[in-house]
C-alpha cells in the first residue's frame, strides 16, 4: 500500500480537503486497494473536530464526499508511516522539518511542487482569508498532478 498524507495547520480547512479530494480521485480510478489517504495538523487546536463548514460546503458544492473526517494532530511516527506527507506551505514544511529525524521513510513536499502550469506555490490557509473556492482549485489542481506522479513514480496504471 502507498500511504499518503496532507498535512495543514489546523486539519480542518485545508489537508481535509485534500484527503477528501484525494480519497475521490483514488476511488473514481479504482485504486482504493492500492493507496491510503490521511490528512494532519501541525497543531493541536481542533482535535477530534470535523472539517470547517467552508470546507464541508465546498466539498459537497463539488459532490465529493467528507463524512468520517475528523482532525487529528501531525505526529513524528507519521514520518515513518507514510510514503509521502504533503504540506500545504512553507510553514507546515517548517513545521514538519522541526519533528523531522534523519532519513524519514517519507517523501515530504508541498502540494503545489506537482502543479507545473501555475505561479502559486502555496496554498493559502481559508481559515483566515474566507477563500475556499481559490483553495479548492489548488488543491484539487495538486491532488491530480501528485496522483499523476505517485502513478509514475510507482508504476500504477
Amino acid at each position: 500500500m502507498i500511504r499518503v498524507l496532507f498535512v495543514c495547520l489546523g486539519n480542518i480547512c485545508r489537508s481535509p480537503m485534500a484527503e477528501a479530494i484525494f480519497r475521490d480521485l483514488i476511488k473514481k480510478e479504482g485504486l482504493e486497494d492500492q493507496i491510503i489517504v490521511d490528512s494532519a495538523g501541525l497543531g493541536s487546536w481542533h482535535i477530534g473536530e470535523p472539517p470547517h463548514r467552508g470546507t464541508r460546503e465546498i466539498l459537497k458544492k463539488h459532490d465529493i464526499a467528507y463524512d468520517g473526517l475528523v482532525a487529528r494532530q501531525f505526529n513524528v511516527n507519521d514520518l515513518d508511516e507514510f510514503d509521502y506527507i504533503i504540506a500545504m506551505d512553507n510553514a507546515n514544511i517548517a513545521g514538519i522539518n522541526r519533528l523531522k529525524r534523519e532519513n524519514p521513510r517519507a517523501n515530504i513536499a508541498k502540494l503545489m511542487d506537482f502543479v507545473s502550469d501555475t505561479t502559486e506555490n502555496e496554498v493559502p490557509d481559508p481559515y483566515y482569508t474566507g477563500n475556499f473556492e481559490l483553495v479548492y482549485e489548488l488543491v484539487s489542481a495538486g491532488c491530480h498532478a501528485l496522483l499523476e506522479h505517485i502513478k509514475n513514480e510507482k508504476g500504477i496504471t
